[in-house]
């Protein structure tokens, strides 16, 4: 023992010469240290009721509750926490999980009152006398969290290794990234509300964690038959709302539902989903069309046990998923794993079938109890700028449709794209890498109406296409393609200083001293897809109803005002895939609850 800690006890004797502290008023003159753990505060404005306090309260003082004037909307629960503090214990895990820090308590923590149920408050909501302190415990700022707010990351190609070729960017979880990743999950479930086939997100990551692949595989198909698809190509608008994003990065939902999807081997799916046995109606169903609509009701139809039979414009299945999306983003090997599953369930497909020239209308009304069209959005929209009707000025849709029917196009030096959403990506990148197999460079310039902070293509797209040399130049408007002697020289813009009005209508200004050219040899045109709707006969189009901007009107279910006719994809809702799995789904029951009424009739 050192002569320090001999000596150490005696140095209690000097607190003899110093003056007692008494507290008179011990209830309301005995403040709480800086950070002691007191009643609970919390900012309303901030806080979207994720309920990561109400789940890890051991305690189960903390529930998550309406609160009138606070709106459910998206990526905020509607909800905020109540405290019972006949319950809290005031370790404040609370605190420390929320994710958005809205959640801290104040270092008040006397309180007297004579009813039980006073003790039960919403912060923030019911005003309390403690409500604007600022001392009290907060999440510490040393680096500790009980939560990683950072996403494992996922493994792609380098540009150098992708830029020339057609092969997959996007590797893959391994196992372990799988589970790493999925372990962030807080089960919070505003990814659910917000994604439009209200998948069971939180279900199926935690089948993962827990090395349930099974268990996950079924969840997905409960809501969503095209699982290795959408874990592709997804918008992904789960991941906006996801709570780890206030603080960090949000979820990778869109790969660990890939992860699950690339588990299970082709010819397993039956047995792990159980379809072995469906028990067959007499009813038939027709649809037009085998994009993520027409191959989403079908797969639902058929486990009701119709009859179904798509008929297809084109020799294969997928729609624009096939014949618009390049196959470094979907390889067409996993897009046909879940086609294959539709399939061997009995759906039967009828290719190089065009509704209206090979077959009437009129004769699917006969022959089909229901039909359900689902025609995609194929014909490319035009800026009908001077020197449009060039023959070297080409629509995105048409050129992606040849490329990914592996057609020979043509490649030029110079090539320009007018457009700034995801499908100007596609063709962007596409051409970039038929240039540089052609020519050693990539001269590929993508220009649109919308600055960088608004371009409507996901981000990843935009920076996946710099990286292979493409250069994006946005904030221009066309207004000609400039023609001499008959040879196509470059693009003539003027500056954009906005695209919308005050009420979010589409009405862009332009700067006319503002200009730039692009030279081109080449002009691809990218600013939107529109319906063909001729296989529509006129004495059908007279028994729709239409919406103000001219779409056709369906209910909740797809139904048109022509009772046996249904509608669905991206005619309806426009170009997206989640939103078209999601309206075969809900036409499917529509479908069944229209021939079920019909035969008690």
């Amino acid at each position: 023992m050192s002569l320090k800690h001999i000596i150490k006890p005696f140095s209690a004797w000097s607190n003899v010469f110093r003056d007692p502290v008494t507290v008179k008023d011990p209830l309301n003159d005995r403040p709480g240290a800086a950070r002691y753990r007191g009643f609970h505060q919390n900012d309303i404005e901030s806080c979207i009721g994720c309920g990561a306090c109400s789940t890890i309260c051991e305690n189960e003082a903390i529930s998550l509750v309406p609160v009138d004037g606070i709106e459910t909307k998206e990526g905020d629960s509607g909800l905020r926490p109540l405290v019972d503090y006949g319950r809290c214990c005031w370790c404040a895990l609370c605190v420390d999980v929320c994710s958005t820090e809205s959640l801290k308590l104040s270092n008040h923590y006397t309180w007297v009152g004579e009813d039980p149920e006073a003790f039960k408050f919403i912060p923030g909501v019911d005003k309390m006398p403690w409500d604007e302190e600022e001392l009290g415990w907060k999440r510490p700022e040393d680096n500790y969290e009980l939560n990683n707010f950072k996403r494992i990351s996922m493994l792609e190609l380098t540009p150098e290794a992708r830029d020339k070729s057609f092969i997959e960017i996007v590797k893959g979880y391994s196992k372990q990234e799988a589970q790493e990743e999925a372990d962030r999950c807080i089960e919070c479930g505003l990814c659910i509300s917000t994604c439009p086939a209200h998948m069971g997100i939180p279900e199926y990551i935690a089948a993962i964690r827990e090395d349930d692949i099974n268990e996950g595989f079924k969840k997905l198909y409960e809501t969503n038959p095209l699982p290795e698809i959408c874990g592709r190509i997804c918008t992904h608008k789960c991941e906006t709302v996801c709570a780890m994003g206030h603080r960090g990065d949000p979820l990778s939902i869109r790969w660990l539902k890939r992860y699950i999807a690339d588990q299970i081997e082709s010819d397993d799916y039956k047995k792990v989903l159980e379809l072995d046995s469906i028990e067959n109606k007499d009813q038939k169903v027709a649809i037009i069309g085998s994009g993520p609509a027409g191959l989403s009701a079908a797969y639902y139809l058929r486990k009701l046990g119709y009859q179904v039979k798509i008929f297809e414009a084109l020799p294969e299945a997928g729609g624009m998923m096939r014949y618009g999306i390049p196959e470094y983003r979907l390889p067409y090997d996993q897009l046909d794993k879940d086609i294959n599953l539709i399939l061997n369930l009995g759906t039967e497909i009828q290719y190089n079938t065009r509704i209206g020239k090979d077959i009437s209308m009129e004769e699917l009304q006969k022959s089909y109890d229901a039909v359900f069209a689902a025609t995609g959005l194929h014909d490319g929209r035009s800026t009908r700028i001077p020197g449009t009707d060039h023959e070297h000025v080409y629509m995105a849709a048409d050129l992606l449709r040849d490329i990914t029917s592996s057609k020979e196009i043509p490649v030029m030096e110079k090539v320009l794209v007018i457009g700034g959403g995801n499908v100007a990506m596609d063709i962007t990148r596409s051409m970039a890498r038929l240039q540089n197999q052609k020519f050693g460079r990539v001269q590929v310039i993508a220009t649109a109406l919308e600055g960088e902070e608004i371009l409507p293509a996901d981000r990843e797209e935009i920076v996946e296409a710099r990286e292979e040399q493409a250069v994006i130049n946005p904030g221009w408007g066309p207004t000609e393609i400039v023609i001499e002697d008959g040879k196509l020289k470059g693009l003539l813009v003027q500056r954009c200083l906005s695209v919308f009005d005050e009420n979010g209508g589409f009405a862009p200004k332009f700067d006319p001293e503002d200009t730039d050219f692009f030279p081109a040899d080449m002009v691809i045109e990218s600013i939107g897809q529109g319906a063909n709707l001729s296989y529509i006969p006129q004495s059908v189009k007279d028994e729709l109803e239409y919406t103000d901007r001219g779409r056709i009107k369906v209910d909740s279910h797809f139904q048109s005002s022509a009772k046996w006719l249904f509608f669905g994809g991206d005619i309806i809702e426009g170009p997206d895939v989640i939103h078209g799995i999601a309206n075969g789904h809900k036409a499917a029951i529509g479908i069944d609850q229209f021939i079920q009424e019909t035969q008690k009739k």
